[in-house]
């Protein structure tokens, strides 16, 4: 929490991006139509800026001690870091699956006009 405060202190004053600043949250979904919901919902609650919709993902894993394969749909979810944690906890409510696949990887670099806009599109109105 202190490292993301911190982070977002430092871009504003000096107007650079700092690595971490920004995430990507990846979550697996049985279907097109729960993704679609999931998607439009974190956006609609400004947990997220954009979310891209990956259809197909063949997925094999272990569940209940056995192998198992599905196809899912992958949602790829650009969102502030210090937005994760809120993100995941509001996904987990929506998802139909026991244990949703859910976790994410800080942005390590982007354009600056991308980061921009990210920033204006999760802004509470």
């Amino acid at each position: 929490m202190l490292r993301t405060l911190s982070l977002q202190l430092h871009s504003v004053v000096t107007g650079s991006y700092v690595s971490g600043t920004y995430s990507i949250v990846f979550a697996n979904c049985p279907n097109e139509q729960i993704a679609r919901d999931i998607a439009r919902a974190v956006l609609d609650k400004k947990l997220a800026a954009s979310v891209n919709i990956l259809p197909k993902a063949s997925s094999l894993y272990f569940w209940n001690g056995e192998i198992e394969e599905a196809t899912e749909i992958l949602l790829l979810i650009k969102t502030k870091t210090s937005k994760v944690h809120t993100l995941s906890s509001y996904i987990r409510l929506m998802h139909p699956f026991e244990i949703p696949e859910i976790f994410s990887l800080p942005m390590d670099r982007g354009d600056a006009h991308y980061l921009k806009w990210l920033e204006e599109g999760m802004k509470e109105e």
